[in-house]
């Protein structure tokens, strides 16, 4: 048996113990369900996952699994700084749903030095989930007026998409609280084509930059 088996093996021990199917039947996120879900809940699994010590490979080795709450530790268990443009593929091939999308983002596209490189990157993929984490990344860091601009076009692609939506809202807020890109975000507000998001994010960034 390998170590990174072993080691998993351990690891799902300590989620199955606090497995809760009434947690599980009560989730909502948009896309794909998981192969198997324990209804660990997230609090649980960042709490487990952060005993474990940083291992970039037993990460990848823990994305792989068909398993909830294995692929959502594995955002923390993965260093951020190992994290790049050339190797980040594979995450983004495995995020297949909004509650993925979100952990990434927050446990570990937001702390690695290539964020900005990985942003135009999965938003330019046609992964849909991957392109919300990066939005949802980015919303937490330097954000640049290239970011900006490269919103219409992703809102194009995905015109109909609530979580697209919701993450230009968030990175768009961001910025606006940004004095020098303020100005910015209400020009590029004005290159969105018409579509359901783009109503969604006009009606929620109107009470944002007003309030």
């Amino acid at each position: 048996m390998s170590d990174n088996t072993s080691k998993m093996i351990s690891l799902l021990g300590k989620m199955r113990k606090q497995m809760n199917g009434a947690v599980a039947d009560s989730m909502f996120y948009y896309g794909k369900d998981y192969g198997l879900n324990y209804g660990v809940s997230l609090p649980t699994i960042r709490s487990i996952a952060k005993e474990e010590e940083q291992d970039y490979d037993f990460a990848l080795y823990l994305l792989r699994q068909q398993v909830r709450e294995l692929k959502l530790a594995a955002m923390h268990i993965a260093q951020p700084a190992l994290l790049s443009l050339d190797n980040s593929k594979q995450w983004a091939d495995a995020i297949i749903n909004s509650e993925i999308a979100e952990e990434c983002a927050f446990a570990l596209l937001r702390h690695t030095p290539h964020v900005n490189e990985i942003f135009h990157s999965w938003i330019s993929s046609e992964n849909l989930f991957a392109a919300y984490a990066a939005l949802m990344a980015m919303a937490r860091c330097s954000i640049t007026k290239q970011e900006l601009e490269a919103l219409p076009n992703l809102v194009a692609q995905y015109p109909n998409e609530r979580p697209i939506a919701q993450g230009v809202v968030a990175l768009l807020d961001a910025a606006y609280q940004n004095p020098s890109l303020s100005l910015e975000v209400e020009e590029v507000l004005k290159c969105f084509a018409p579509s359901s998001c783009t109503e969604y994010i006009a009606d929620e960034m109107s009470w944002r930059m007003y309030k």
